[in-house]
């Protein structure tokens, strides 16, 4: 909404730049006339002529959003350039000059023509052409910089926000007047001031992306907030939580639970081009939500893989819904990594926006929802396990829908190292947040919330009791340890011990775990080696501990070689 809003600001504000005063008179002087034949036209060709000019700048974003290095360059070179044309206007008048002096024929030409519906909508044309030195920047920095965020489905409605701005000022001006006229003559040196502001603002975005903190931002940004918020106010309001699973009886058909809900929204599809509800009649659907750092999703991926290879043939269609928990899980080359260590070939939608999730009103990762070949949904469950009641409505629904060939023959779900499901019985230790927003039982007295302190390690003989020691900046959803030798203890009971970590510049930062004070051994994790060391690299799950012998208590302790390591949250299996 935000986004909206500053381009129909900057709309607006384009009224102010000295590049619209050779055509006011003309827009003035037809002030008088009725404004449905005259003034309504002009403004529809003024819109007509900004669409055209942003186009231009269109064709090079759309390189930005394929998200291939080469079209990155190409829309921060035309970033840049745009910026320059906001920072020298005689540049920008030079650039665009072949735009005015066209702009400059039709407005004369309009004016020789009377007060017509097609001098109107020429005059109109003439005014998007000749505000093209501060129209065209700006729309220009609009839609490369959508572009640039992967979200060129908004660039119309951006473009929409941004006429509506320069339409509602020479509304303003068409109402007003010649006092209007006055008054901006007197305003042009503000406006061109914001203008220079603009592009030096312009100009260190630019430096910013290019030097790849841009991508750092997204570490420090969770669209789970805002959801957050909406799912607090269902309960405030008494809304009930559905059942994790669909009731199924042995001998009744499963239950219509509703149509199944829009797949719109995706910024991105992998492993298939987008798929729609309409594409989809005729199939039965499986989506299954997710997020790469989970290790309840990473658990369920091998049965849902074995689902898609076993009966894929038979028409049944797997669309993987990744919405980020993590504001790093948004990283589209973070996802496709994870999706070749994981094997998965079904298609996926990269649903950053939670667009998805919002319009199935899910709350869970991992969730299957499963849909008939009518559209309509007829079974959910939410988190892990019975993934043979899963496996068996996915049959009955194609057996409904005609499946002649289905044999008697089930999936065969391959799960190794961290993929292996929990030790449920001899687990006693709860997901822990690191980040204060969620964080629970943590032993430390004060935790300074975003702020830079030393932190004490607690006492950790009761189960489940963690904390900090040395020196962290405890954030929204993540703590990081700032200078070496930053530690975190926490006694668990489990066979596995995961950490979901990550470096906060990319760089390799090392670490070292122990296990009641002694180097893990035989029971270190995939992620660590038999002294207990091991390096953080990507924003990631680690598997830190895996019991030999099945879950036991054990006081873990992990210490920071390096600094500028980030830590999410513990899971347990």
């Amino acid at each position: 909404m935000i986004l909206y809003l500053l381009a129909y600001l900057g709309g607006i504000l384009t009224i102010l730049s000295p590049c619209i005063l050779p055509v006011l008179p003309f827009v003035l002087a037809r002030s008088d006339r009725p404004f449905i034949s005259n003034g309504l036209p002009m403004l529809g060709g003024m819109a007509l002529a900004f669409t055209a000019i942003a186009s231009l700048a269109a064709v090079g974003g759309e390189w930005a959003v394929q998200a291939n290095s080469l079209g990155r360059l190409f829309a921060l070179a035309l970033m840049a350039g745009f910026a320059l044309l906001l920072l020298f206007p005689s540049l920008s008048e030079r650039v665009m000059r072949p735009l005015v002096g066209w702009g400059e024929r039709l407005s004369n030409r309009a004016d020789k023509g009377g007060s017509g519906l097609g001098s109107s909508i020429l005059l109109g044309i003439a005014t998007g052409l000749l505000w093209a030195p501060c129209a065209g920047p700006i729309l220009g920095l609009i839609l490369t910089g959508a572009a640039l965020s992967g979200a060129s489905a908004q660039t119309a409605l951006l473009l929409l926000a941004y006429a509506l701005g320069a339409a509602t000022s020479l509304a303003g001006a068409l109402l007003v007047g010649g006092k209007l006229y006055a008054r901006m003559k007197a305003s042009i040196g503000t406006g061109e001031k914001l203008r220079k502001g603009l592009g030096v603002m312009i100009l260190g975005a630019v430096i910013f992306i290019a030097a790849g903190l841009d991508t750092k931002l997204l570490t420090r940004l969770s669209s789970q907030t805002t959801f957050a918020i909406e799912q607090g106010l269902s309960r405030t309001l008494g809304l009930e939580d559905r059942e994790l699973t669909t009731m199924v009886g042995a001998d009744a058909p499963l239950p219509d639970e509703g149509p199944l809900p829009s797949l719109d929204g995706a910024i991105h599809w992998l492993n298939s081009e987008p798929l729609s509800r309409d594409e989809l009649k005729g199939k039965v659907v499986l989506v299954d939500f997710w997020t790469y750092s989970c290790i309840n999703c990473i658990r369920a991926a091998p049965y849902v893989q074995a689902w898609h290879e076993r009966y894929a043939d038979d028409g049944l269609v797997i669309i993987g819904v990744h919405t980020p928990e993590f504001a790093f899980e948004r990283r589209l080359d973070n996802v496709r990594a994870a999706m070749d260590d994981l094997g998965l070939t079904y298609p996926v939608a990269i649903d950053n926006d939670w667009t998805i999730w919002k319009a199935f009103d899910n709350r869970y990762w991992p969730a299957h929802y499963l849909a008939d070949a009518e559209g309509r949904l007829r079974y959910h469950h939410f988190g892990e396990g019975k993934y043979d009641v899963t496996e068996e409505a996915i049959r009955q629904l194609l057996m409904e829908a005609g499946a002649t060939n289905l044999d008697d023959t089930r999936s065969q779900a391959r799960a190794s190292a961290v993929q292996q499901q929990a030790d449920r019985a001899g687990r006693k230790s709860p997901e822990t947040y690191l980040g204060w927003k969620r964080m629970e039982r943590v032993g430390n007295a004060d935790i300074a919330q975003g702020e830079v302190a030393d932190y004490v390690l607690p006492d950790l003989a009761a189960l489940n009791s963690w904390g900090f020691d040395g020196r962290w900046q405890v954030l929204r959803e993540r703590a990081r340890a700032i200078g070496r030798d930053a530690r975190i203890g926490f006694t668990f009971q489990s066979r596995d011990l995961h950490l979901v970590l990550g470096s906060d510049d990319g760089k390799p930062r090392r670490f070292q775990i122990l296990l009641d004070g002694e180097a893990p051994g035989a029971d270190a994790g995939l992620d660590v080696d038999e002294d207990g060391y091991g390096t953080v690299t990507d924003h990631r799950l680690y598997q830190l501990v895996r019991h030999e012998e099945g879950a036991r208590q054990r006081t873990f302790t992990i210490r920071f070689i390096d600094s500028g390591v980030e830590a999410y949250a513990f899971t347990f299996g």
